[in-house]
């Protein structure tokens, strides 16, 4: 069997293992690039080569920045802000639904988008009345028609850049895909409001994202912390000024809990090594022994307050609440803790502590396996201190945090490395996988990521799939298989012109890519696209652009695209809900392709 046939049987192999979906595409691609060298396709060095390309860099530093995006409350504010301005019209809603993920994809890349505005659809679905299944499926397929806005926009954008630069081309600009996309956009959102609803199917999910948009209220409340909730403002002679928080101890003073210690402006918990004066302390209990602790200790009383001011005094950009359970075998069973009480290393503080629902009071507590403890401190404490197999965490404060707390902190520092990262892209100042590992950095060397984060943000899935795709790619131009499947195109419809073969090619991409990964089926026709562009003697950047729109057509499938296998359970969908409306979209795809890319990069 001649090399060239060994590769086009493996294609066939791959592409059957990937629609078949028994083993992990990684497995397969992996598989793929020791098979090729097993065969003698390609030598041990171009067998592993795809792991240590560029982009594979760029791609996981991508993954980093769109963590430290929603880690300090970017999309979150992005997505409040949305509901704010859109009120409760639903048609703005929609709208504003659909604009929101094109922006965010654009800076953010399609995955991160779709995950951060999912949680907002549910809001919006409820406010509005609108059926979930039809809002999901309109943000993926609005998050994928702007996947060529920017180079940020998807991954297969970065892949087409390496295959010019291999054939000796000049890379595509950091907006130049815009000339494109901008259409793609446009005529997307126009097929999503006149036939969306109408080719959708009406259904709730049982599986929908958790909305944390009043978790601290509903904490507030399941708590009972409003109950006998007093502010008392430090007096300059209170012997309280200069003690640390974790120092400051109503033991001596039974029925009385310290929930919270404040600073002076009394909205945000101190953040401070040491009570000032001007500080407050957030108490609860009975007045008369509130009365005396105000009394000796040389404190004021302030006003009440309600469950919302509790809630935005507890929870805010700088400090949260956790719920924990003590679960059985826990070595925290028998330990003593009461309302007030400081643990850990005294940044974090026990609010109150629940036994079958109810709550135990300001009195020291023995923990039995099942007891609920409510939690505050800062962010960085809750994300350090909670992953302990002692006590199992409700809800992880980073989930909560990235849907719930807009704008938190270093917010401002996560948009200007991200801005930075936009400029050093934009004007060519340096090789993009540079500026990906130069901005990622940035994100955990200001703390908005710390390592673990960095090491959890990152999609290693998508990078070994595409860094195992690569040696195919490989294997085909180096053997010749590229160049014969272009010449069986250029005889199809070659006679037609060069129009007609980059048809053939969108078609041909835009059915792979309803099977197969994007970024894989992009890599597998790049190769043919530059073979037959080659053999027509054209451009070959108008085919690479067929080709890359054609790996972006990815909507009649929910398998072609992690976004459309993330909105499947919350949507309520079924296999065959897709494709109705997503071949609407290839076919406009398919128009943008043929028609605009020759317009923009001549034959």
């Amino acid at each position: 069997m001649s090399d060239i046939a060994i590769v086009l049987t493996l294609v066939l192999v791959i592409l059957g293992l990937f629609v078949w979906n028994r083993f992990p595409p990684v497995l397969v691609a992996v598989g793929a690039s020791l098979a090729l060298f097993y065969l003698g396709i390609i030598d041990g060095n171009q067998a592993v080569s795809g792991f240590g390309i560029p982009v594979v860099i760029f791609i996981a530093s991508l993954f980093v920045i769109a963590a430290g995006l929603e880690l300090t409350g970017v999309t979150a504010w992005a997505g409040q802000w949305l509901i704010s301005r859109a009120g409760d019209s639903q048609v703005k809603l929609y709208l504003s639904l659909l604009a929101l993920v094109v922006v965010l994809t654009a800076v953010v890349s399609l995955n991160g988008a779709v995950a951060a505005v999912m949680p907002i659809a549910v809001i919006v679905a409820v406010r509005t009345g609108m059926p979930i299944s039809h809002l999901l499926i309109p943000v993926a397929f609005a998050g994928h028609s702007a996947t060529m806005l920017t180079l940020l926009g998807s991954n297969p954008n970065v892949l087409v850049n390496i295959a010019a630069q291999d054939a000796k081309l000049r890379p595509f600009g950091f907006f130049e895909y815009a000339w494109l996309g901008v259409p793609m956009v446009a005529g997307t959102v126009v097929i999503l409001l006149t036939v969306g609803r109408r080719l959708l199917p009406v259904r709730t999910s049982d599986s929908l994202p958790a909305n944390f948009s009043e978790h601290a209220r509903t904490l507030v409340e399941h708590y009972r912390l409003e109950e006998g909730l007093h502010r008392l403002r430090v007096r300059s002679s209170s012997a309280f000024v200069g003690q640390a928080p974790s120092e400051i101890d109503l033991q001596d003073y039974p029925g009385l809990a310290l929930i919270a210690i404040l600073d002076g402006t009394g909205a945000e918990a101190l953040t401070r090594a040491s009570v000032a004066a001007g500080d407050t302390l957030l108490v609860r209990g009975d007045l008369q022994m509130l009365g005396r602790l105000a009394s000796e200790r040389h404190l004021a009383f302030r006003s009440e307050e309600g469950p919302n001011q509790v809630a935005q005094t507890l929870f805010n950009r700088n400090s949260g609440l956790a719920e924990v359970v003590i679960p059985p075998r826990s070595k925290l069973i028998g330990a003593t803790v009461f309302p007030g009480m400081t643990v850990r290393e005294g940044d974090l503080m026990v609010l109150a502590v629940q036994r079958a629902g109810e709550n135990l009071g300001a009195q020291p507590t023995a923990l039995n396996a099942g007891d609920h403890l409510l939690l505050q401190g800062t962010w960085q404490a809750l994300d350090k201190r909670l992953p302990d197999p002692q006590a199992m965490v409700v809800d992880s404060p980073e989930l909560v945090r990235r849907q719930a707390v807009p704008l938190g902190a270093g917010s401002k520092q996560a948009l200007a490395i991200v801005a930075l990262l936009v400029a050093l892209l934009a004007f060519d100042l340096v090789p993009p996988a540079v500026a990906g590992v130069t901005c990622a950095g940035a994100m955990v060397l200001f703390g908005i990521v710390s390592l673990p984060q960095a090491y959890r943000a990152i999609d290693w899935n998508t990078c070994l799939l595409i860094g195992g795709m690569v040696p195919l790619a490989t294997a085909m131009t180096k053997t010749g298989a590229a160049d014969l499947i272009g010449d069986q195109l250029i005889s199809l419809v070659g006679q037609a012109g060069p129009v007609a073969v980059l048809a053939g090619l969108f078609f041909l991409t835009a059915c792979l890519t309803q099977l197969i990964a994007n970024a894989s089926a992009a890599l597998i026709m790049f190769p043919i696209a530059l073979a037959t562009a080659a053999e027509l003697g054209v451009n070959p950047q108008p085919m690479l652009m067929g080709v890359l729109v054609g790996a972006h057509a990815a909507f009649m499938t929910p398998v072609s695209t992690p976004p459309n296998l993330m909105i499947y359970g919350p949507g309520g969908y079924k296999f065959g809900d897709y494709w109705k409306l997503g071949l609407l979209c290839v076919i406009w795809f398919g128009v943008v392709a043929v028609v605009g890319a020759p317009l923009v990069w001549k034959f």
